[in-house]
């Protein structure tokens, strides 16, 4: 599923590819999708944002990525997905290696200690300015952190693809990664309504846009 304007190619009307996913593991809806809709379209920066959907399947996930970016070649791609139990949204600092899925995806699929990307490296940073992100948020009132695991499911299966995409075939000033978002009222707690999302994603993509250099701004964890 894409929505994207009449032309969105070429450098006089760059895109903003925002991707969620379908829903899955039992939820009926899934907030990263319900998410990127409601930005569908918005000029950030003298950017388009173009949404799209992923589906919550290991590997098929990534053939659409790939398919979106060789379409758009988006200046900037911000990969949205549901982390049940977190309660801010949570700006992903890196991408690992590795599939272990706890559960299986929606196509029953449930790899064990497998490889993103066999004989690629361990892991890629986000190329996004995390902490300007960070800080664009915060200032909104919308709760944000920096998150230094993107888990090992089909969110991390796509932020360390899209990174490795991008290593091997970006041209340069393309940037790239993931952003995780709570649940929504009715689907558990912790959780943040809808609005609120978009008022936090929606400053998080002007920072993208407008900072080349990321700031220095203690976000760190202990464990």
């Amino acid at each position: 599923m894409l929505h994207h304007p009449h032309n969105p190619h070429g450098a006089s009307n760059p895109v903003i590819l925002l991707t969620g996913f379908d829903p899955f593991g039992g939820d009926a809806i899934n907030p990263s999708w319900l998410l990127a809709q409601a930005l569908q379209g918005q000029r950030i920066g003298g950017h388009t944002v173009v949404a799209a959907q992923l589906p919550t399947v290991f590997g098929l996930a990534l053939q659409r990525l790939t398919a979106l970016h060789r379409q758009l070649q988006p200046a900037l791609t911000v990969c949205l997905g549901q982390a049940g139990g977190r309660a801010a949204l949570s700006i992903e600092r890196i991408g690992i290696n590795v599939d272990d899925a706890r559960i299986p995806d929606n196509q029953g699929a449930q790899p064990i200690d497998a490889a993103v990307a066999p004989g690629g490296p361990a892991a890629y940073f986000a190329s996004l300015p995390v902490k300007a992100m960070l800080r664009a948020v915060q200032q909104t009132g919308v709760p944000c952190e920096v998150s230094q695991t993107a888990g090992t499911f089909v969110c991390n299966h796509v932020l360390y693809g899209l990174m490795h995409h991008l290593a091997r075939e970006g041209v340069a000033g393309m940037r790239g990664g993931f952003v995780h978002v709570p649940w929504l009222p009715g689907q558990g707690t912790p959780h943040l309504a809808l609005r609120d999302m978009v008022r936090g994603l929606h400053a998080a993509l002007w920072a993208a846009v407008l900072a080349r250099q990321d700031i220095v701004l203690g976000a760190g964890a202990t464990h």
